[in-house]
């Protein structure tokens, strides 16, 4: 059956991945959506966008009643997690309020939602997580996206929660940066870095979480699926295969704990997932953390 996919959050990382993931699928309608004007207007000028505030309720409703996807993937949210706990109203509106109106549209229009969340549900007392793990956030950017998988999974409409890990890429027209590129500036600046050595993630390349989004949704599954890199590793890990990758000096890397940092919200030390249900319902195969490396480096 030929699906009519709509993306929120479309000049967001993930949002672009999909955009250029779906758009020449000859199987797919598709309809990216995102705050103010189209990131993408010219890398693909034949993708057909819709400007869409989530957090208007009026907003979504008409767009989903004109639009009449079968199928909406809901990447946009707040994920800046100190800006989460120094304005939380903000925070809630958009990653709690916005799903509350997506998913009752959805119910209302016969749509299947995918929505996307995160390993900072989890305390990282125990990871890595599998999907029945017992969430327990510590960040309050971790408890907004906690409410907004209750809404999820209370809902009356078909959906799926796609949770993923430390998100890296390279997107067009993006003011925020990613650990691949910020190693690789600043050593090549030669400028002393300090990376935690105390926390734990399983990093995952846009492209791969993108990916992963798609074979939910052509499978139409219901349900919860961890999408993330395999790998377990400290983001000083991290930082040395970046300085090996593009042969730059390890020296200005410098191994610190997290306590090193005041920061507004807490960090779980040690989330990462399991991610064999992917594995065998799907097939979802990652690239390693060397292999993301390299995908970024082809596109900078």
């Amino acid at each position: 059956m030929r699906k009519k996919i709509l993306i929120t959050g479309s000049n967001g990382l993930l949002g672009q991945k999909l955009a250029h993931l779906l758009i020449h699928n000859a199987e797919i309608d598709l309809i990216a959506t995102s705050r103010g004007e189209n990131k993408l207007k010219q890398l693909l000028p034949e993708l057909n966008f819709i400007a869409l505030d989530v957090t208007d309720e009026q907003q979504v409703n008409r767009v989903i009643s004109s639009e009449k996807p079968t199928h909406i993937i809901h990447t946009a949210a707040m994920t800046q997690v100190d800006e989460c706990e120094l304005n939380p109203e903000i925070c809630w509106r958009l990653n709690v309020d916005a799903v509350k109106y997506l998913v009752q549209a959805c119910e209302q229009n016969n749509c299947h939602f995918l929505h996307l969340s995160t390993d900072f549900i989890f305390d990282g007392a125990a990871g890595p997580y599998r999907e029945e793990d017992q969430p327990n956030p510590i960040s309050y950017y971790g408890k907004s996206k906690l409410a907004a998988e209750g809404i999820v999974q209370k809902s009356s409409c078909s959906w799926a929660i796609v949770r993923t890990v430390l998100v890296y890429g390279v997107a067009h027209d993006y003011g925020r940066t990613n650990i691949v590129l910020w190693v690789k500036n600043s050593l090549e600046a030669e400028k002393t870095i300090q990376v935690v050595n105390d926390q734990f993630r399983t990093p995952t390349l846009a492209e791969d979480l993108a990916l992963g989004c798609w074979l939910v949704v052509d499978a139409e599954a219901q349900g919860i699926y961890n999408i993330s890199g395999q790998e377990g590793l400290t983001p000083y890990a991290m930082a040395l295969q970046i300085a090996d990758y593009f042969n730059l000096d390890k020296n200005f890397i410098q191994k610190v704990d997290a306590s090193t940092f005041s920061q507004p919200a807490r960090r779980p030390p040690r989330t990462g997932f399991y991610i064999d249900k992917a594995i065998k319902d799907f097939g979802f195969s990652p690239h390693t953390f060397k292999e993301g490396i390299a995908v970024v480096a082809a596109q900078i």
